[in-house]
């Protein structure tokens, strides 16, 4: 009975082990896609309000409706914005996972984090995300998240960022890069141009702020000691523009002319962009919906997408102000 009783225990422990041993994850869980629905649920997550990311929104549902429209079908949108608050964000796409919608965009960095720790199930799409490698600490990304999530890239050429800076100020030599430190993406972007800066000779000081309470103090310390400066794609910036306009442009003595990484900013207190069109990656995003929703193809190998035609746009005014003529081939922001 004792030796019976070993030899079963002995066999379990051998499943067990070899259950292990043949492969530790669990298995990848089904995307939940129903083709032959006749009205989708599409659960928006949006940040922060300010113009850049509700270009993107708007793009995506007036492509998604247009494409579900166009195959007979029609689309309910839910559309929450966080404030600002990643942490509701995770609370929005929670949410969203309990009334069990049909897609998920998540629209910047925060949002698309928040719904990629929500499910694996629910097809997720970002828009208005850098760089997906990096805001998903995802290693060896080749472009390809896989699983549930795909989306587009709000990324302009970064070298091509950095080189304004020297082309349109050349006179510049202390150059300050202004960045929100809570957004990995603009972590990402400024290391990307103060080593192309740093390769031409300038002279690049850091200045980060953790939120929008401390982003005067640190955009003042910038202006006092720099010649020029530079603010990514980053949504904290960009919902606090006016604040860095007044200080870099103010109505007597210096001014300290800013590069922006995108036209909304640039809009808000730059003189110069290299800006993709967010609402055009709104409608990338959205026809990816709907080819998703539609069964017309598969997220887990849908690469990520950009806008392929970045504009170099300026500020009238603000050139005005800083003395600087930019090239004709410069697009005026209306």
């Amino acid at each position: 009975m004792k030796k019976t009783l070993r030899s079963v225990f002995a066999a379990a422990c051998a499943l067990v082990i070899g259950a292990f041993a043949v492969g530790c994850a669990p298995a990848t869980k089904k995307i939940k896609v129903n083709p032959d629905k006749e009205k989708y649920v599409v659960g928006i997550c949006q940040l922060v309000q300010h113009p850049a990311l509700d270009a993107a929104t708007q793009g995506f549902r007036d492509s998604l409706a247009e494409e579900l429209s166009a195959a007979g079908r029609t689309v309910e949108f839910r559309e929450q914005n966080a404030q600002g608050d990643s942490a509701i964000c995770s609370t929005i796409v929670n949410s969203f996972v309990s009334s069990d919608v049909d897609l998920i965009m998540a629209n910047a960095t925060a949002a698309l984090q928040a719904a990629y720790n929500a499910t694996e199930t629910i097809p997720v799409l970002g828009t208005s995300i850098t760089e997906y490698g990096v805001a998903l600490s995802l290693k060896n990304y080749n472009g390809v998240v896989g699983g549930n999530v795909s989306g587009t890239s709000d990324l302009a050429p970064l070298d091509k960022q950095a080189e304004m800076i020297t082309s349109l100020v050349p006179s510049a030599d202390k150059i300050g890069l202004i960045y929100c430190s809570a957004e990995p993406n603009s972590d990402y972007q400024i290391k990307q141009v103060k080593k192309f800066l740093e390769q031409k000779g300038k002279n690049v000081s850091l200045y980060s702020f953790s939120d929008s309470n401390d982003i005067a103090t640190v955009v003042t310390s910038a202006y006092n000691a720099c010649d020029a400066l530079y603010v990514p794609t980053d949504n904290a910036a960009a919902s606090n523009t006016e604040i860095i306009r007044n200080i870099c442009y103010p109505s007597s003595g210096k001014v300290v002319p800013i590069i922006a990484g995108e036209e909304g900013i640039c809009r808000g207190c730059g003189i110069a962009a290299l800006s993709i069109s967010y609402y055009n990656i709104g409608v990338k995003t959205g026809k990816m919906a709907a080819q998703v929703l539609l069964g017309k193809a598969d997220i887990s190998t849908m690469a990520v997408a950009a806008d392929e035609n970045p504009v170099y746009v300026y500020n009238p005014e603000l050139c005005e102000k800083a003395g600087i003529t930019v090239p004709s081939s410069y697009q005026p922001i209306q």
